[in-house]
């Protein structure tokens, strides 16, 4: 059986993406960006706050200094933080507690996988922290996905090799991080966009133990 699961935040355990896109275009604003529309936005999906500012920069043709990349980066975020003071329990994806819960019962290890620097703080608001053996530091890892550095960092951190591990995402640069990592993906979405090479559902009501259980025995045939 598989020996932990790593989950992705935004999108997979609650929406914040929605918050990130409002952030990020009160930013782009401010910039005279025009063109950060959804479907421009499906690009910064799992993608790390600083590489997401370097695309929103290179779709305005605009260069700034560091001390100015710096200071956008943290404006953006102090906007976002500001907007995510009220998630609550409530805000928990339908499943994903008993999923938790389940997972906790047989003995899987349970680590975080987000590029969210502020993946802690919404665990807490979320009262889910003490179902996590570990969260992995996304400024800790070289690169951010779809590089598969905060995937191996995550299995890593519970003591499991990656090829032992499911992966939880709804982004494709998440899916090909968990990919490159050597986990197995279990997309939440639509396959034409995460791809019809792996197993992927329409939301995370599907994300039981028994399926993933089921998934991963499918996966060893």
């Amino acid at each position: 059986m598989f020996k932990a699961v790593l989950f992705d935040l935004d999108g997979v355990i609650t929406d914040t993406a929605e918050y990130h896109f409002r952030a990020w275009q009160a930013l782009a604003k401010e910039l005279d960006i025009v063109g950060l529309d959804r479907e421009f936005n499906e690009q910064l999906k799992g993608v790390s706050r600083e590489d997401s500012l370097k695309k929103i920069l290179a779709l305005g043709h605009k260069k700034v200094s560091d001390s100015e990349f710096a200071e956008l980066a943290k404006r953006k975020n102090d906007n976002y933080v500001k907007m995510i003071q009220d998630v609550s329990p409530a805000d928990v994806y339908p499943g994903i507690l008993q999923l938790l819960e389940d997972l906790r019962a047989n003995d899987v290890k349970i680590a975080l996988a987000s590029a969210s620097k502020n993946g802690p703080f919404l665990l807490e608001r979320m009262q889910l922290t003490s179902y996590f053996d570990a969260i992995a530091d996304p400024a800790e890892v070289a690169a951010s996905k779809p590089a598969p550095d905060i995937f191996i960092a995550a299995a890593h951190a519970v003591d499991v090799d990656p090829s032992q591990a499911i992966g939880l995402e709804d982004s494709q640069a998440g899916i090909q991080a968990i990919k490159d990592s050597g986990a197995l993906p279990i997309g939440v979405g639509r396959p034409e966009d995460l791809g019809k090479d792996i197993v992927v559902v329409p939301d995370t009501s599907h994300y039981t133990f028994d399926f993933l259980n089921q998934v991963w025995q499918d996966s060893q045939r």
